[in-house]
C-alpha cells in the first residue's frame, strides 16, 4: 500500500515543498530503503522510527518497505522527516486511517522513546504551509510555538508519535496553538538584558558618534590604544538600538531558526541580533555557506549589529567578502547543493589600535612600532572596505581625572529616546519598507532628501579634496548629515551638519593613508 505525507526541506531560510512516499507489501527480503538523496542524520532515521514506533505500541512492516524523498534531485538534511516517515509507515501499513491527511503540512524529530524534538525553520514551515494552501501544520511543541507567530495557518503542537497517530486518526482533539507574541522592550526589561551606557566614563565625542551611527543604521569604525573603551561601547549599541517592527522581527526570527537558533522562551522580546565573532573566524563563517549552503554571521546579523572586534586581525579574504553585502543588503552563496540568496542588512561596528602595539599617539606610552610595521597594520583594511563605513571616531585613552570621576554619565534610555525620534522621522520620510533607514537611501532618495546648498556644496567640495576621498565618501558624508540633521529636528541639512559629518570621514587620510 502506498501513502504520501506532505513534508518540506530547508534551502537557505526558506522552505520547499518534500513529498515522503511509503510504499509497502512489496516482494523481496523484508528491510527498508530510504532513496531520495538523504544526508546521513535522514538515513539514521530508520532507526529512530523503529525504536519509537516499537515503544509507541506499534510494529515495523515485516515486508519490503520503500521511502522516497521527492522531488528525487533535492538533497534532504536533518531529522526533520523523522515524523512523518512514522506517520507514513503507519498509513501504509493500514495502522492510521485518515482520508485528510495531504491537508497538512507535518515535520519533526523522533527520540527513541517515541517523543518529538524540535526542528530547524519552523517559521518557514510555516510560511510554506500557508502559500501550499494546507489546512494545518504539525510540528514538535517548540518548533510550533514558533511557527504560530505566522498568521493565516492552524499550527498543533504535538508530543510524541502517538499522539500524532491519535490525534490524525480523530481520537483526540488538539487545541490550535495560540501565538504568544513577542514582548515589545520597554525601559525595565531593556535594563536587565542590555549594559548601560551611564558606565561608560569621558568619551563624548565616541558616544556621540554612535549615537548619530544607530540613529541612522550607518557602519562605524572606532580606532584607539588598548584600554580606551571601544569594546564597552561597542557592546552598549544593542542597547540604544531602536525597537524592530513586528515584520523585521519575523524576518530576524526566520534567519536564526532556519539556523536552528529560535528565540523562543518565556523572555523573548522584539530586540535586534547582536553578534560579534572572533578574528579567527573563516570566510564561509562570516558569509555563510557550507556544504549545504546556510546563514552565516552576516545574515544572523540582519536588522541588527555586527560588531568586529580588532578589525585588522581579521583574514583580508573575510574582510574583503564584507564589501558587496555591506553595499547591498543581500548575499548570494553557489555551492554543489545549490545557490541561495540570504539577507543581511546590519550595522557594522568595528574597533582597532592605532598601531600593532596599540599606543600610536598614546601620550603616556611609547610606541614600539616601526613606520612599515604600522602600514602593513593599516594595510589590511582596504581602501574599499573603507569606504563603506560612514563614520570614523578616534577614541583617545582616558585620563585619570575621567576614570576617578563619579558623575553619572547619560543613561542608554535617553539616547535611545533621541535615535526612536530619529528614525521615526526616517520612517515618515521613506515610503519604501526596504529603506527604512538614511544608511540605505537610494540614488534618487539621496538626491531627494540629501541636497546641499551651493554654499554647503563648495564647503563638501572643498573637503573632498583636501583628504582625497571617493565618489562614495562623497555620499556618505551626505547620508552622515542628514542623520544628525533628524537627531536635531531639522528639516533641511544645515552647516553645522554637514562639518560634523565631514568631521567623521577626517581619520580617512590622517589614519590610513
Amino acid at each position: 500500500m502506498l501513502a504520501t505525507i506532505s513534508s518540506a526541506a530547508l534551502v537557505g531560510i526558506d522552505a520547499v515543498p518534500v513529498t515522503v512516499e511509503v510504499n509497502t507489501g512489496e516482494t523481496g527480503e523484508p528491510k527498508l530503503i530510504l532513496v531520495g538523496l538523504p544526508d546521513a542524520a535522514v538515513k539514521e532515521s530508520e532507526d529512530r522510527v523503529f525504536s519509537a514506533l516499537s515503544n509507541s505500541g506499534f510494529r515495523m512492516p515485516r515486508t519490503r518497505t520503500t521511502i522516497n524523498l521527492a522531488p528525487g534531485g533535492l538533497r534532504k538534511e536533518g531529522a526533520l522527516y523523522d515524523l512523518p516517515i512514522a506517520l507514513g509507515i503507519l498509513v501504509a501499513d493500514g495502522k492510521l486511517q485518515n482520508t485528510e491527511l495531504d491537508d497538512y503540512l507535518i515535520a519533526g524529530e523522533l527520540s527513541l522513546s517515541g517523543a518529538t524534538r524540535a526542528v530547524k525553520g519552523g517559521l518557514a514551515l510555516a510560511v510554506l504551509a500557508r502559500a501550499s494552501g494546507k489546512r494545518a501544520l504539525l510540528l514538535p511543541p517548540v518548533s510550533a510555538d514558533e511557527a504560530a507567530l505566522v498568521s493565516g495557518i492552524t499550527v498543533y503542537a504535538v508530543r510524541s508519535l502517538d499522539e500524532a497517530q491519535r490525534f490524525l486518526a480523530g481520537e483526540i482533539q488538539l487545541t490550535p496553538v495560540v501565538a504568544r507574541k513577542p514582548s515589545p522592550l520597554d525601559a525595565s526589561n531593556h535594563t536587565e538584558t542590555h549594559l548601560d551606557f551611564s558606565e561608560i566614563k569621558g568619551q563624548h565625542s565616541v558616544r556621540r558618534a554612535v549615537e548619530v551611527a544607530v540613529a541612522g543604521g550607518h557602519n562605524l569604525l572606532m580606532i584607539g590604544p588598548p584600554g580606551s573603551g571601544k569594546s564597552m561601547i561597542a557592546k552598549r549599541v544593542p542597547g540604544i538600538m531602536p525597537q524592530p517592527s513586528l515584520d523585521e522581527f519575523l524576518e530576524i526570527l526566520r534567519i536564526h531558526s532556519a539556523a536552528g537558533n529560535t528565540l523562543n522562551g518565556e523572555a523573548r522580546f522584539m530586540e535586534r541580533p547582536a553578534r560579534a565573532p572572533h578574528h579567527t573566524i573563516s570566510d564561509v563563517g562570516l558569509l555563510g555557506g557550507g556544504a549545504v549552503p546556510g546563514p552565516g554571521e552576516i545574515s544572523l546579523a540582519h536588522h541588527g549589529v555586527l560588531f568586529l572586534d580588532e578589525l585588522p586581525e581579521f583574514k583580508r579574504s573575510a574582510l574583503e567578502v564584507l564589501r558587496q553585502p555591506l553595499e547591498d543588503g543581500h548575499v548570494t552563496i553557489s555551492r554543489s547543493a545549490g545557490k541561495i540568496t540570504l539577507p543581511c542588512h546590519f550595522m557594522l561596528v568595528a574597533a582597532m589600535n592605532p598601531c600593532p602595539c596599540g599606543y600610536l599617539g598614546d601620550p603616556k606610552h611609547e610606541c614600539r612600532c616601526s613606520p612599515s610595521q604600522i602600514q602593513r597594520y593599516r594595510n589590511r583594511i582596504s581602501g574599499p572596505l573603507l569606504d563603506r563605513i560612514d563614520i570614523h571616531i578616534e577614541a583617545p585613552a582616558l585620563s585619570l581625572a575621567e576614570l576617578r570621576t563619579e558623575q553619572p554619565a547619560e543613561t542608554s534610555a535617553a539616547i535611545r529616546q533621541r535615535v526612536e525620534s530619529a528614525r521615526a522621522r526616517q520612517r515618515a520620510r521613506f515610503t519604501s519598507t526596504v529603506t527604512m533607514a538614511n544608511a540605505r537611501m537610494s540614488p534618487a532618495q539621496l538626491k531627494r532628501h540629501c541636497h546641499l546648498e551651493a554654499t554647503l556644496g563648495d564647503l563638501l567640495q572643498q573637503a573632498m579634496e583636501q583628504l582625497s576621498l571617493s565618489a562614495r565618501a562623497y555620499d556618505r558624508i551626505r547620508k552622515v548629515a542628514r542623520t544628525i540633521a533628524d537627531l536635531a529636528g531639522a528639516e533641511r541639512i544645515a552647516a553645522p551638519h554637514l562639518l560634523e559629518a565631514i568631521q567623521y570621514r577626517s581619520l580617512d587620510r590622517a589614519v590610513f593613508y
